[in-house]
């Protein structure tokens, strides 16, 4: 018997062994085919696994960082004898009147009466300038008795925790038996600046930092970067110098952003050291990196413009430059925009160029504008996270789930412009 299957009209002889090979051949391809999706369904599943470890280990670390250990103290603003402050007093001022009034021993005689001597000493130091803001904010509590949820010291929050001696573990372990110690969600964390005291320590100075330094990197990498792409997809000749050009941009986005802080370093701070430490340096350096990623991403989404409109508006009478900035430039731009708001996130959450400029000093006090010293939130993350101190890792962890939120809103945004401008040919 033949292994050649019977010819059809017009084609050659079939041979049944070239038959049984190629669906041997296919039986592979569909193997690896399913192998290759079982990968790429267990790349996904570690990723997504990693994720959610990563996230559960900063929200269990984290949630605690939104919470500080207050004593609860009652105080008879009547028998204090303490007066207003004059109507139009800063904060500054009625602080500072307050304080000449004697409310420092108001405050620490109550807490004596209210937690007895040796819970009274683990009362915080600053604990009266709190309940000074407060009589700032409300006049009308000097008219009567308050019970104030006021900051313990860091030692008995540690005890609170389980942590440091066993003095003030027991001693916080008697003071929240009694109802009077107690850990509650702390409001002044997204208010405060930062603190030696990871009891009063805060993120607020940080993150105005971080919107002034991001407000001057946008002001600077946007438009240039944006005219940049613009020239050399329309108008640069297409020559040695603009591939020269074109490399350069692709290299300088792949350049370690440290290089860029040494840049920065050796530049910047040669040219203005008064302004060391400050959001308009850092918006500089950072400019300087996110540049290249907003030109080729700018570049991408103008070559995404179908020739089409070009021809079409130079057929009108639309004369070159009306034709890139009435036509090609807003059609580009949600691309753009994606393209900037992406390294503006990857910026705000750079750490080693900004070390390098200073941004590293201890800021006490949230920045008065573009040439006050400040920090950033990542500069600040790294800060408290070689503190030794058990409230500090909250916070680090805290602090990091707030510019973990930044920056998803950032990408949500750059999600919702693509989606709502975008554009299909």
């Amino acid at each position: 018997m033949s292994d050649t299957l019977a010819p059809t009209a017009g084609n050659a002889p079939v041979n049944a062994h070239d038959t049984e090979r190629f669906a041997q051949r296919l039986k592979v391809r569909y193997a690896q085919e399913r192998r290759f999706k079982m990968l790429g369904l267990a790349a996904i599943s570690f990723s997504v696994i990693v994720l959610i470890v990563l996230l559960a280990n900063m929200a269990f670390n984290g949630l605690g960082g939104f919470q500080r250990a207050e004593l609860s103290v009652e105080i008879d603003f009547v028998q204090s004898g303490l007066t207003a402050p004059e109507q139009g007093a800063t904060p500054a001022e009625t602080m500072r009147s307050l304080d000449n009034q004697g409310l420092r021993s108001v405050v620490y005689g109550a807490a004596q009466a209210s937690l007895g001597n040796e819970g009274a000493e683990e009362l915080n130091s600053e604990a009266w300038r709190e309940v000074a803001a407060m009589i700032h904010a409300n006049p009308s509590m000097l008219t009567r008795k308050e019970l104030l949820e006021l900051p313990a010291s860091a030692n008995l929050s540690a005890g609170y925790s389980g942590e440091g001696s066993t003095q003030m573990q027991e001693l916080a372990s008697d003071l929240s038996a009694k109802g009077l110690l107690d850990k509650n969600f702390d409001f002044g964390f997204l208010e405060r600046s930062d603190a030696t005291d990871p009891q009063l320590a805060g993120i607020w100075g940080a993150l105005k930092g971080s919107v002034l330094t991001m407000l001057v990197t946008f002001m600077l990498a946007f438009p240039i970067g944006i005219m940049a792409a613009l020239y050399l997809e329309e108008y640069a000749p297409k020559n040695r110098w603009s591939d020269f050009l074109e490399v350069s941009i692709n290299n300088l986005a792949a350049v370690p952003s440290i290089i860029f802080g040494l840049l920065g370093l050796f530049f910047l701070m040669t040219a203005f050291p008064t302004l060391r430490s400050t959001p308009i340096i850092a918006g500089v350096t950072l400019a300087l990196m996110t540049m290249p990623v907003i030109v080729i991403s700018g570049r991408n989404a103008i070559k995404a413009v179908p020739p089409s409109i070009r021809d079409g508006a130079l057929a009108v009478g639309a004369s070159p430059v009306q034709v890139v900035f009435h036509h090609v430039l807003p059609l580009a731009l949600p691309g753009m925009l994606t393209g900037t708001i992406i390294g503006m996130a990857r910026a705000l959450g750079e750490t080693a160029p900004l070390i390098l400029i200073g941004l590293r000093a201890f800021v006490a006090s949230p920045p008065d504008g573009f040439t006050s010293a400040a920090t950033v939130l990542p500069v600040q993350i790294f800060l408290w996270s070689d503190e030794i101190d058990r409230g500090f890792v909250e916070r680090t962890s805290a602090a990091i789930i707030v510019l973990l939120i930044v920056l998803l809103m950032m990408n949500g945004l750059a999600i919702y412009l693509r989606n709502k401008f975008e554009k299909s040919w």
